[in-house]
């Protein structure tokens, strides 16, 4: 089984745009949305059935048992985050508290106990032998990494062998780390930016310290091509595999909105993202794991 991951170092490169394409292209045993914060790949794949969904459980809080509080205040004395209000009874905020436990175990009289948050939900989705693994963290929840090691087991359950592609969150924040786990090839999607080129070169950094084959292509790489010849620049320097310039298309949002395939049309756009597939299709097949 061989794990394909799409990132970028910034929001709004039109990632999850070519990850959808990529599926297409490749029809793989299983895809995945890791970007828990703020999935949004099942808006494009709205055609798979629910075949399982269940609760996430993140860090634990801590809840008070009024009936047996006797309002000392050591809780409240000793919180460093601050997460205790003293009003008429004591109460814990649940988005300030850390987890740390502290307030467990000083409390005298056992009112205080460490229980599970639900923090997110888990799906798994299915059409035919293709299956999809998605998740969203609540708002004000932690433990993004943990979630999206979760999403990627759940897939890694259910499929023994071909191509998994796997839709990363932009940045190089844990979800981007947890992602980036027993991941054999990345597709670094960049933009011919100030923003998008700086944060390219962060995210190339973060994934070599993990060893995938890179590959680099370059989206709307026509709205500044002094960048994007930059990009290219760079790539060479650092010895990435630079495999494709996508052109600035603006029917394909509509195409999407519209619900339609961007890959039914003979566009530049289409061209380009099948010049990408193939590039990484040989060189995955040629990667030795």
């Amino acid at each position: 089984m061989k794990k394909l991951l799409i990132l970028s170092g910034k929001g709004g490169t039109g990632k999850t745009t070519i990850t959808n394409a990529l599926i297409e292209l490749f029809h793989p045993s299983g895809f995945a949305d890791c970007d828990v914060d703020a999935p949004n790949l099942h808006l494009l794949r709205n055609n798979m059935k629910i075949k399982s969904e269940h609760i996430f459980y993140g860090m634990k809080l801590a809840s008070i048992d009024h009936s047996l509080c006797i309002k000392c205040g050591l809780c409240y004395d000793h919180c460093a985050f601050n997460a205790i209000h003293k009003n008429e009874d004591f109460s814990i905020n649940p988005f300030a508290c850390d987890g740390c436990g502290l307030c467990e175990r000083i409390c005298p009289v056992k009112a205080i106990q460490m229980i599970d948050k639900e923090a997110g939900i888990i799906q798994l989705l299915q059409q035919n032998n293709q299956f999809f693994s998605t998740a969203t963290l609540k708002i004000g929840s932690g433990n993004s990494g943990l979630l999206v090691t979760e999403v990627k087991k759940q897939l890694k359950n259910v499929i023994k062998s071909g191509l998994i592609i796997i839709d990363g969150s932009p940045g190089i924040g844990c979800p981007v780390i947890a992602s980036l786990s027993e991941i054999d090839a990345c597709l670094m999607v960049s933009e011919p930016t100030v923003s998008g080129f700086n944060d390219l070169k962060r995210i190339v950094i973060t994934a070599q310290n993990v060893h995938p084959m890179i590959f680099v292509c370059v989206n709307k790489y026509d709205i500044n091509e002094i960048i994007t010849k930059q990009i290219e620049a760079y790539c060479e320097k650092e010895k990435l595999a630079f495999i494709g310039k996508i052109p600035y298309d603006s029917s394909i949002a509509h195409q999407q909105n519209q619900g339609n395939s961007v890959m039914d049309s003979s566009t530049r756009f289409s061209k380009s993202i099948t010049s990408i597939y193939l590039e990484i299709k040989s060189r995955i097949g040629e990667y030795e794991i």
